[in-house]
């Protein structure tokens, strides 16, 4: 039986979206996706449901979802899995430069008052 997390990433391939698409879309970070995914870290039923309602089907339909290859379909090349690999990174990226403009903003603010 496949785990939970090599179910998460079939549907996510079968539906052609990223790591960040689906992180962004259920707010946690590409990274905790990931680990997920990969059995590293265990899901949480909260988790659970934001990610059975983006795939658009019931908790019990996704842990029961049967037996599923754990790798991308044949179409997806190696160029194609880069590129989404650059673009989860490139998002990151910019997810964490917001994160310091807003506390270099903060200690700009700070050191004012």
């Amino acid at each position: 039986m496949k785990t939970i997390g090599q179910k998460i990433k079939y549907l996510r391939y079968q539906r052609g979206m990223s790591q960040g698409d689906v992180a962004k879309r259920i707010d946690i970070s590409i990274l905790a996706l990931s680990k997920i995914e990969n059995g590293i870290t265990d899901i949480n039923l909260s988790k659970l449901e934001r990610i059975a309602a983006l795939f658009e089907m019931s908790i019990i339909q996704l842990i029961t979802l049967e037996d599923v290859k754990q790798d991308p379909p044949q179409h997806m090349t190696e160029l194609e899995t880069a590129n989404r690999l650059l673009m989860d990174h490139e998002a990151e990226i910019i997810d964490l430069q917001k994160k310091i403009i807003e506390l270099f903003e903060a200690l700009r603010h700070s050191k004012t008052a």
